[in-house]
C-alpha cells in the first residue's frame, strides 16, 4: 500500500507539472505587449501619479523586454468605470488596476448591489503603497492637543463642522468613526474633493478634516493648521510628536489611505507574481524610493498573499465603517 501511496503522488505530481507548464511558458514569454495601468483618477490625481512613476520605473527593467507601461485615465462614477474595465479586460497581465481605497474597498461597500466584489473579482497583485490620515483642526479652533479638542465640542455640540471630499469618502468615514468611539457631535460638509475641502478648511469654513501631511504641511509651519492625532498604528518619522488615536484612547481608529495593484481575478499565478516582483523591484529603486516619499507615501511592493491579507483586513474595518455612517450610493 505504502509502494501504491507514492506511486500514486508521483503521478499526481507529474500531473501537475504538466498542467502548469503553459501558465509558466506564458509568465516566461510576457509581457508580450505593453502593460495598461487603468486609474480612476484624471491626470494628476493620486492613481495617476503613483501608475506614472511606477510605470516608469518598471518600464526599464530587462524583465519587461522592452514594452512600456502606459497609464490610463477612466475616471467617474466613483471609480466603477476603471474598476469593471479591468474586470472584464483579459486575464493575461498586461491590464491592471491602480486602485486607491475607494476602488478596492469603500465604493463596493457603499452600494446595494455593487457591480464588483474586490476578493472574488480581482487577483491581488501588489500593495504599492501607504500614507498616514492626521486629524487636522484650524488653528482658530483655539486647541492644542486632542484633550481641548474633545472638551471644547462636547462642550459646544454641532456647532463646529468638518468636510469631507463626500459622502462615503475614507474622509467621511474616518471621522463619523472618531465621533462614534470619542461621543463627539460635528457637523458634516461634504465637498465634490480635497481639491475643494482643504481650501475650505484653510479658510476657516469648516474647522475639522483628516488629511495626508503633504496637503496640509505647509500652513503646519505657519501655525495655521494643527495636527491633533494619526490614524495608523504608530506616529510617523515625519511629525512624530503628534499621537496615535490608540495612544490617545480611542479604540478601532487605524485609516490609512492606500494605493492598489490590481489584476482581472484569472490571471494566472505565475504571471501575477512576476508582476509582484516588478512592482517591488521598481519601488526600490533610489528615485523611486525618492519621489514617493516627497509625496508623503511609503513605497511597500508586497507579494500577492500579503497584499490579500491586506484587502481582507480593508473590507473588515470600512464594513463596519460604512455601516456607522449609514453612507449609501444609489
Amino acid at each position: 500500500m505504502r509502494v501504491i501511496a507514492v506511486g500514486v503522488g508521483l503521478m499526481w505530481a507529474g500531473l501537475s507539472l504538466v498542467a502548469s507548464s503553459p501558465a509558466i511558458a506564458q509568465a516566461e514569454a510576457f509581457p508580450s505587449k505593453p502593460i495598461r495601468f487603468l486609474s480612476s483618477s484624471a491626470p494628476g490625481g493620486l492613481t495617476d501619479v503613483v501608475g506614472r512613476m511606477l510605470g516608469e520605473r518598471m518600464a526599464a527593467s530587462s524583465e519587461m523586454r522592452g514594452h512600456s507601461v502606459v497609464v490610463e485615465n477612466r475616471p467617474g462614477a466613483g471609480g466603477v468605470i476603471a474598476a469593471m474595465a479591468v474586470v472584464n479586460a483579459a486575464a493575461d497581465g498586461h491590464t491592471l488596476l491602480i486602485a486607491d481605497l475607494s476602488n478596492s474597498a469603500i465604493a463596493p461597500l457603499l452600494m446595494d448591489k455593487p457591480p464588483y466584489d474586490t476578493l472574488r473579482d480581482f487577483a491581488p497583485v501588489s500593495l504599492i503603497g501607504t500614507t498616514r490620515f492626521y486629524l487636522a483642526v484650524n488653528s482658530a479652533l483655539g486647541v492644542n492637543n486632542w484633550k481641548e479638542f474633545v472638551d471644547l465640542v462636547r462642550a459646544n455640540p454641532d456647532k463646529f463642522s468638518y468636510g469631507s471630499s463626500g459622502s462615503g469618502t475614507i474622509h467621511h468615514l474616518a471621522t463619523e468613526m472618531m465621533k462614534t468611539r470619542a461621543g463627539l457631535k460635528l457637523a458634516h460638509i461634504p465637498y465634490k474633493s480635497s481639491a475643494q475641502s482643504t481650501p475650505a478648511f484653510l479658510a476657516g469654513e469648516i474647522q475639522v478634516l483628516f488629511s495626508a501631511y503633504q496637503a496640509v504641511a505647509p500652513h503646519i509651519a505657519t501655525g495655521k493648521v494643527r495636527l491633533l492625532a494619526v490614524a495608523s498604528p504608530d506616529r510617523s518619522p515625519q511629525v512624530p510628536n503628534v499621537p496615535t488615536f490608540a495612544e490617545l484612547g480611542v479604540k478601532d481608529m487605524i485609516f490609512v489611505p492606500s494605493v492598489h495593484a490590481l489584476a482581472p481575478a484569472a490571471t494566472p499565478k505565475p504571471i501575477v507574481a512576476k508582476l509582484s516582483n516588478e512592482i517591488k523591484k521598481a519601488l526600490q529603486t533610489p528615485e523611486a524610493i525618492k519621489r514617493f516619499e516627497a509625496m508623503g507615501i511609503d513605497p511597500l511592493g508586497t507579494t500577492p498573499e500579503q497584499h490579500l491579507l491586506q484587502l481582507t483586513s480593508d473590507q473588515t474595518i470600512f464594513r463596519a465603517a460604512v455601516k456607522l455612517s449609514g453612507a449609501k450610493v444609489e
